[in-house]
């Protein structure tokens, strides 16, 4: 708007310019002394007759009108400029606003963690100091040594000893006679070693795969290797994820198989089934894909030793484990060689044992039990007897059933055994390690067992 009044101000002053050059005149003459002289006269509208010859009245008025126009102009760009900046001013404060809000905000957030971090300092210092005093306490307890005679190199402390008690004495010496074989029943019970399983300890992890492939598999090393180009340490993987499975990966031992550093890679002759091969005296055991062969693959020379079809047995998913996967003959070894483990169309789905000739593959002896095969989600061998495993995901379940090939007889039992990665696809005896290996959802286990007295009960 200032604009506006400024351009009318101008418009007036070239108005009143050109006025007065419609009233203004040029003379010329000549003086007195013949030079010419111009004169300039302007005609006043309000005096006749000029009262002084000064110009001085005049242009005071013309300046006081300036000064009052400046004046105005000045008023005007100061308004327009203080709406500017009060616009300005309302929308940087509410930016300022903005700002401070997110900062308030972020800041309450930095307190909530630092409280949350100092708690966690604080119980993991509480947790210090107690172990700190537990560890202070232990080193002021002194160490009780044990003797197996009473005579020599007696306990510091043994006030009983000291004061001659006979008596106690007697007791320390029955004790100390006491056969290793009566305190602990399940070590040396027999002159084989062998025993029913009584426990199974935690799961023990020794790699996990890094490729879908390795979900599910077998891993093994070989109870009673035969050569020297592999050893019982040698560790042996396949990954049975595929459609075309021959891959055998070699390790040097247990160290070199975490590490995921295979010493080899061996191709199979004939596509592998599920997860039930076996790895014993030199060989590789397994079941072509698609069929109820049963294949002997010679690890020193790479060839195929032997093949022979398993009599009857379901194959590619007609009698498999609960889990699925094809596992309709599973192989096993355990102190009294190769089993398989399976089912046939007579049996109707429960499982079948054979004992199966390592080198050949025949059948040397059959045994039919009443488990379903369907209903469990793994088994193995173990001293001849054949245990299953009630469930292949929880995480907490079950060894839930033994069949004694030496009694003909079969009887529930509830050993505790874990899925700790809750989908467990592979369970195998090494009867050398004294372990179990598994292959639990990409992570590739071990567990320790504890064998005890044979029961020879059935139910």
């Amino acid at each position: 708007m200032w604009l506006q009044v400024l351009y009318l101000c101008l418009s007036c002053l070239t108005l009143c310019q050109s006025q007065a050059q419609l009233r203004a005149s040029l003379n010329r003459s000549n003086d007195q002394a013949g030079r010419c002289h111009y004169t300039f006269t302007v005609a006043s509208p309000v005096e006749s007759s000029c009262s002084g010859s000064s110009m001085k009245p005049e242009m005071d008025g013309v300046l006081s009108r300036l000064t009052l126009l400046e004046a105005l102009v000045s008023r005007l760009i100061a308004g327009v400029d203080g709406d500017v900046g009060t616009r300005a001013g309302e929308n940087g404060e509410e930016g300022l606003q903005k700002a401070y809000s997110q900062v308030t905000g972020e800041r309450n957030q930095l307190q909530q963690d630092k409280e949350h971090l100092n708690k966690q300092v604080q119980e993991l210092q509480r947790r210090l100091d107690e172990l700190s005093e537990e560890a202070e306490s232990l080193r002021q307890k002194p160490c009780q040594q044990t003797h197996t005679s009473q005579h020599e190199n007696r306990p510091a402390s043994d006030p009983a000893y000291d004061s001659g008690n006979a008596s106690y004495q007697e007791m320390k010496a029955e004790v100390t006679e006491v056969p290793a074989s009566q305190l602990i029943p399940e070590v040396n019970h027999n002159f084989t070693g062998c025993g029913e399983l009584q426990s199974v300890g935690d799961p023990v992890l020794h790699r996990k795969a890094d490729s879908i492939t390795g979900k599910y598999g077998v891993w093994l090393q070989d109870p009673e290797p035969l050569g020297t180009l592999y050893t019982n340490k040698t560790v042996w993987r396949i990954d049975t994820v595929g459609k075309d499975v021959r891959q055998l990966f070699a390790y040097d031992d247990m160290e070199q198989f975490s590490k995921g550093f295979p010493m080899k890679v061996l191709v199979l002759p004939e596509s592998v089934e599920s997860t039930g091969a076996a790895v014993y005296r030199g060989s590789l055991y397994y079941q072509r894909r698609r069929s109820r062969t049963l294949i002997r693959y010679d690890l020193a020379s790479e060839t195929l030793a032997s093949r022979l079809d398993l009599p009857h047995a379901g194959f590619h998913g007609q009698h498999p484990y609960s889990w699925g996967g094809y596992t309709d003959i599973d192989l096993a070894v355990d102190e009294q060689g190769l089993w398989a483990i399976y089912s046939t169309s007579k049996a109707k789905g429960a499982i079948v044992i054979s004992q199966l000739d390592p080198e050949s593959l025949e059948v040397k002896k059959s045994w039919e039990t009443n488990i379903r095969k369907n209903t469990v989600a793994n088994a193995f061998m173990v001293c001849g007897r054949l245990y299953t495993v009630a469930s292949y995901t929880a995480p907490d379940t079950t060894i839930n059933f033994v069949y004694d090939t030496a009694t003909n007889a079969g009887r529930a039992v509830a050993v505790p055994f874990k899925n700790k990665y809750r989908y467990n696809s592979m369970v195998d005896y090494n009867h050398a390690q004294r372990k179990l290996y598994a292959w639990d959802n990409f992570h590739m286990v071990t567990y320790d067992v504890r064998l005890g007295r044979a029961s020879h009960g059935s139910s």
